[in-house]
């Protein structure tokens, strides 16, 4: 997550391939249970530790934390989805114990609000500007920072450059990651589908 120089007052972002972008959060509904929010607070920054450790076998490529009046968003970019979720899911990386205890945490917690949203964007299908950026930031950061004039100058000329790129793609190769089952599964266990409407 080294930061990465940005060089003129206009830049754009580029990235090669699919990738995945990952937002979590977490909201303080009960600021006086202190006790009940702080430690799913602090969870984070194992997952994080955990996430960086083996980059490439994680497949992060970058992270951005925020902090608000309730609590803090985490935007993530990953290699594919596949390796997002083979994170999630890995028993044997040292955050998995933390995940899971922290959904044993949140089952019946109603003092703190969590949330999370995964993305798959496809080759070419995004575009970004960065305007006097002292450093590369979000997808820049992931990818490769370049000259807006690369992409195009309107937010309409880089997309169409984008589906240009999508267009060209050859069709994507089968990823080498196995499913896994997910951790949530054991805490959670999935409902039975209601089939009384049908």
């Amino acid at each position: 997550m080294g930061k990465k120089p940005v060089v003129g007052p206009r830049m754009t972002a580029e990235i090669e391939g699919d990738f995945a972008v990952f937002m979590t959060g977490m909201r303080v509904n009960n600021f006086f249970k202190v006790k009940r929010w702080l430690p799913t607070f602090w969870s984070m920054g194992g997952v994080l530790k955990a996430m960086w450790a083996d980059q490439e076998t994680t497949g992060a490529l970058h992270a951005h934390a925020y902090w608000g009046n309730r609590g803090a968003v985490m935007i993530v970019y990953f290699r594919s989805i596949e390796h997002l979720e083979r994170f999630a899911n890995n028993r044997e990386l040292a955050h998995s114990k933390a995940l899971q205890d922290y959904f044993r945490r949140m089952k019946d917690n109603p003092a703190v609000g969590i949330w999370h949203e995964s993305y798959v964007v496809h080759d070419g299908e995004y575009e970004a500007v960065y305007n006097h950026m002292p450093e590369a930031t979000g997808l820049a950061a992931a990818g490769e920072c370049v000259p807006v004039s690369r992409r195009g100058n309107s937010a309409s000329a880089r997309r169409a450059t984008g589906a240009q790129v999508a267009a060209r793609a050859v069709a994507a190769p089968g990823h080498d990651l196995d499913p896994v089952t997910p951790v949530v599964d054991e805490i959670f266990p999935a409902a039975p589908a209601d089939r009384s409407a049908a």
